[in-house]
């Protein structure tokens, strides 16, 4: 089922889904937990791009794990993309849920301090991912083409 479409394989289609999604989301994420006027204009869009990067980590995950069938395991890349979709989904959790108590809040003028603390783990958690996004994807991006492209 996770092996190709239209004869392509499907992990390099599918990576770009959550490379593209999830940071762009980490970004949303930072603007909704610092700036509260955000919160109803990318509050619901931040969420979404969590989810759907997060439901691509996984399908990402299983169609490498076919294509490494076909042309060898890169052991770095396969350690980190192992990890990737639990990273993701944790960060999809942290990110609903500050979304789902700060929506709550009228005109979110007045967050109390445990919001204000909890979205200063909503950006850690943004900053994090995004940098295991960086990495993981480096890491794939190096196995396909070092020795293709002379440095």
């Amino acid at each position: 089922m996770f092996d190709s479409i239209a004869g392509l394989p499907l992990h390099p289609m599918v990576v770009h889904a959550a490379v593209v999604l999830i940071p762009l989301s980490a970004f949303g994420a930072i603007l909704i937990a610092l700036r509260p006027r955000s919160l109803r204009l990318f509050g619901v869009a931040t969420v979404l791009g969590a989810g759907i990067g997060m439901i691509a980590s996984f399908i990402a995950r299983t169609s490498g794990e076919y294509l490494a069938t076909i042309v060898g395991t890169p052991q770095p890349h396969t350690d980190y993309g192992d990890r990737f979709p639990v990273l993701a989904t944790i960060y999809f959790l942290i990110v609903t849920i500050f979304w789902l108590f700060a929506r709550g809040i009228p005109l979110n003028r007045n967050r109390p301090l445990w919001l204000k603390v909890f979205g200063g783990v909503v950006v850690v958690a943004a900053i994090a991912i995004t940098y295991f996004t960086i990495i993981t994807g480096h890491s794939g991006a190096e196995a396909v083409w070092s020795g293709v492209i002379p440095n």
